[in-house]
């Protein structure tokens, strides 16, 4: 059996895939990335979070108990360039990012990929809830057999060609499932609790952390507006805006209003009922497409427009170069710019792309 490099971030998931590998026979080397300074983050609060120092011990302490190496490698320049920077910039243009989507190609599938081969390992596997064969010579990529923990939406992005050398050992398992093998193992981090924060934002507060790297961001007047277009306040920092959002709007009314659109252009946010939310059509970009070839003609689908939203049926149309019309039966609600759009033919996770528009409207006509 040929060597494998695991991803490790010293969580549950990752030391089970190690675990799982290496009791099948197989060389293992443990490979982590640090990508983020936290300080004393950790030291002050006894908070652990993906790739922080506390994790990097634990990831360090599972390969020393299972007995294979194990290297950290320091990425935390190209991390800011590839996911922070384009995280910032993106609140910036009245967007709402997905970093988790934009790590795993740019630095979990692309950089540590490089660094196994550089270890001469023949293929790279992570703790992701998915799974993954082969069919036609394309990757198929399936979701988790866990639904509550199914990772595929956040690997769309991963070009196809990555994911060749690429194994989810835990794939076919349950979160429990998962914890009871690491407890039969005597792993220390079998019951560790779970992260659900940004790893470079480890007390969850996004609006100070973009204040904090983007000084002017709390600066820019922001004028609010209903849907006829009439002032309703003034206030400012448009990061401090998601579509959906209907706290913390600085405004006072009469009635619950969301916020429906963000324009940095206009320096504007439009808020309105919760009915003005659906959308039955968005335009999706630098789509990237893993099951199949790109589309050259419309597509029935499945459309899931955020990682714990409900897949719904689609029709996909190619509209220009990378660039696709999605057109709901049903419209939507929270359509957001900046996430990502996946779809789905079942469980086997076709592609998707970054959502740059949506529209109100129905879309009855436009699926038959």
């Amino acid at each position: 059996m040929g060597r494998i490099a695991v991803a490790m971030s010293g969580g549950v998931d990752s030391s089970a895939a190690a675990a799982i590998l290496r009791r099948q026979g197989h060389e293992v080397v443990g490979l982590t990335l640090q990508l983020w300074d936290y300080g004393d983050f950790n030291s002050t609060r006894g908070l652990g979070r993906c790739c922080s120092p506390a994790d990097i011990a634990d990831a360090r302490a599972v390969a020393a108990q299972l007995d294979f190496p194990h290297y950290v490698f320091d990425h935390t320049e190209a991390f800011q360039a590839e996911v922070v920077e384009p995280f910032l910039d993106a609140y910036a243009a009245g967007e709402t990012p997905s970093p988790c989507i934009r790590c795993n190609r740019r630095m979990k599938f692309g950089l540590l990929q490089r660094l196994a081969r550089s270890l001469g390992a023949e293929s790279l596997a992570t703790g992701h809830y998915a799974r993954l064969s082969e069919r036609s010579g394309r990757p198929l990529l399936r979701k988790g057999v866990d639904a509550d923990k199914d990772q595929s939406y956040f690997l769309f992005d991963v070009p196809a060609g990555q994911l060749r050398d690429v194994r989810f050992p835990i794939g076919d398992l349950n979160k429990d499932e998962v914890r009871e093998a690491a407890r039969q193992l005597g792993l220390r981090v079998a019951d560790k609790p779970e992260s659900y924060e940004l790893c470079f934002i480890p007390d969850g507060d996004k609006n100070a952390f973009v204040e904090r790297h983007r000084p002017d961001a709390s600066d820019r007047p922001i004028a609010i507006r209903d849907v006829q277009g009439r002032s309703l306040g003034h206030t400012k920092g448009l990061h401090r805006f998601t579509i959906g959002q209907r706290r913390g709007l600085g405004i006072a009314a009469s009635s619950r209003l969301y916020v429906l659109d963000i324009s940095a252009e206009a320096e504007s946010v439009t808020v309105g009922p919760p009915e003005e939310l659906e959308s039955a059509t968005l335009l999706a970009e630098r789509c990237n497409w893993l099951a199949i070839e790109a589309p050259a003609s419309p597509l029935r689908v499945s459309a899931r427009i955020r990682h714990r939203h409900a897949e719904a049926e689609a029709i996909i149309t190619p509209v220009y170069e990378g660039g696709y019309q999605v057109d709901f039966r049903q419209p939507q609600r929270g359509i957001a710019p900046g996430q990502g759009v996946a779809f789905y033919d079942g469980d086997v996770l076709l592609g998707g792309g970054w959502i740059t528009r949506q529209q109100a409207g129905g879309a009855e006509a436009a699926i038959t």
